[in-house]
C-alpha cells in the first residue's frame, strides 16, 4: 500500500508552527539544536525479523547446507584439499574488489543483509551446483553431434545454463521479497551479488586445477586474468537480468514480463561472447579484449554510476513531496540524498549526542531511504520517532 503524505500534527525544526511548511534551507545541522534524548531509542523500523516463517527458512538452510556439502566434495575431489585452499584464498581477493562496489551502489537504500547473504549463497552454492550438472549433461548431448565439446560447452551450453541458474536466484528475491525489490538499483545489486558468489566458487575450481597442472606460475597467471583483469565478468552478465527485473519492479505491470526475457538473452549473449574470445578465438583474445570487453566494462561502470545517481534523484524527489507536506526540511532532504552528507550527519549526531544519537541518525537515514521507495505509514512514524532522539523538540 502506498502512503500519501499529509502534514504532521507538529512542526519540524525550522518550520512555521502549525503551517506544515518546510523549514529554511542551509546546512541541515544549522537548523537543529541538540538536547539529551528522553527515554529509550525506538527500534529501527527497517530491521525486520530474520525469520518470518520458521519452516521456510529451515528449508532454505537445509538446501544451502546440502549444496555446500556437495560443492565441498566436488571441489576437493577435483583438485584436492591443498589446491582448493589456495584457490579459495586467491578467489577471495576478487570478492574484495567486487562486493564493495555493489555495496557502494546500494548505500542510499541499503538492502537487508539476509537477502544479500541469500543472493551470495545462491550464486556460490545452488547456481554452481546446477551449472555443473547441466553443463555436463549439455556437453554429453552435444558430443553426439560431432561438435568440439570444449568450444560447444563454453560457448553454447555454459552461458545458457549458468545465466539461467544465476537469474533464478534474483527472480526468487523478486517474487518472495517484493518489499525489498523496488527498482533498477535493487535488481543490479542482487544480480551482482549472486554473480559474485558464482564467480567465487568457479574461480576456486579453475585456480585449483591450474595449480595442479602448471604449478605456482600458472596459478599466478590465471589469478591475474580472472581475479584482477576481469573480476566483474560474471556480474556484468547477470546484471542484465537484474536490470530487467528492476524495470519490471519499477513499472509494477505484469505486461512488462517480456523485459526479463530480453535481459536474460543479453546476459547469455555477453557470456557467450566472453567465452568465445577466451576459447574459440584465443589467438585473437587480446584484440577482442580491447575492442569488445574493455568498452563493455566501461559501459558497466557507467551503468552502476547511473543507477546510483538515479536512486539519489528518486529519493530526493520522493522526500521533497514529504517535505512539502511538512515532514522534512529542505536541508534534511538534501542531506539524505547525498552519501557524503549522510556520513557528516552521523558524525555530527555522534559528536553531540553519543552513540545513541548516532544510531538514531543511522536509523533515520535508513528509514527515510525505504520510505522514499515503499511509502508506508509505519516507516514515516519510525522516522519521526528517531528524529526526536537527536532533535528532541521536533
Amino acid at each position: 500500500m502506498v502512503f500519501q503524505p499529509t502534514p504532521p500534527s507538529s512542526s519540524l525544526p525550522g518550520s512555521s508552527a502549525g503551517s506544515g511548511a518546510p523549514g529554511t534551507s542551509g546546512d541541515w545541522h544549522q537548523v537543529m539544536s541538540f538536547q539529551q534524548p528522553q527515554g529509550p531509542t525506538p527500534p529501527n523500523a527497517t530491521r525486520r525479523p530474520v525469520i518470518r516463517r520458521v519452516l521456510l527458512w529451515s528449508a532454505v538452510v537445509s538446501v544451502f547446507g546440502l549444496a555446500a556439502l556437495a560443492m565441498t566434495l566436488i571441489v576437493t575431489t577435483a583438485v584436492g584439499l591443498q589446491a582448493a585452499i589456495l584457490g579459495m584464498l586467491s578467489a577471495s581477493l576478487a570478492l574484495g574488489i567486487v562486493i564493495p562496489l555493489f555495496i557502494w551502489v546500494d548505500r542510499l537504500e541499503a538492502e537487508p543483509a539476509r537477502l544479500l547473504w541469500f543472493a551470495f549463497l545462491w550464486g556460490a552454492l545452488i547456481s554452481t551446483l546446477a551449472a555443473l550438472l547441466l553443463n555436463e549433461l549439455g556437453v554429453t548431448v552435444l558430443a553426439g553431434t560431432g561438435a568440439d565439446p570444449l568450444v560447444a560447452g563454453a560457448v553454447l551450453v555454459a552461458p545458457l545454463t549458468e545465466e539461467v541458474a544465476k537469474g533464478l536466484g534474483v527472480l526468487l528475491i523478486f517474487l518472495f521479497a517484493r518489499r525489498e525489490f523496488n527498482g533498477v538499483t535493487d535488481g543490479i545489486v542482487y544480480a551482482g551479488i549472486v554473480a559474485a558468489g558464482f564467480a567465487f566458487v568457479e574461480n576456486i575450481l579453475y585456480l585449483g586445477q591450474t595449480f595442479l597442472e602448471a604449478g605456482a606460475p600458472g596459478l599466478v597467471g590465471l589469478f591475474i586474468m580472472r581475479c584482477l583483469v576481469s573480476p566483474f565478468a560474471h556480474p556484468m552478465f547477470t546484471v542484465c537480468t537484474g536490470l530487467a527485473l528492476g524495470l519490471v519492479a519499477h513499472r509494477r505491470r505484469a505486461s512488462s514480463a517480456w523485459v526479463v526475457l530480453v535481459g536474460l538473452a543479453c546476459a547469455v549473449f555477453l557470456h557467450a561472447l566472453f567465452n568465445y574470445s577466451a576459447v574459440a578465438a584465443s589467438e585473437y583474445y587480446l584484440v577482442l579484449f580491447l575492442v569488445v570487453q574493455v568498452p563493455l566494462f566501461i559501459a558497466f561502470l557507467l551503468l552502476l554510476r547511473w543507477a546510483r545517481n538515479r536512486e539519489s534523484r528518486l529519493m530526493r524527489d520522493a522526500l521533497t513531496t514529504y517535505g512539502m507536506a511538512g515532514w522534512y526540511t529542505p536541508a534534511e532532504v538534501a542531506m539524505l540524498a547525498s552519501p557524503g552528507e549522510r556520513r557528516r550527519a552521523r558524525r555530527w549526531a555522534g559528536g553531540v549526542g553519543g552513540k545513541q544519537a548516532e544510531k538514531a541518525m543511522e536509523a533515520f537515514q535508513d528509514e527515510s531511504g525505504e520510505l522514499a521507495m515503499a511509502r508506508e505509514k509505519r516507516i514515516l512514524d519510525a522516522v519521526t520517532a528517531h528524529r526526536r532522539v537527536f532533535v528532541p523538540q521536533a
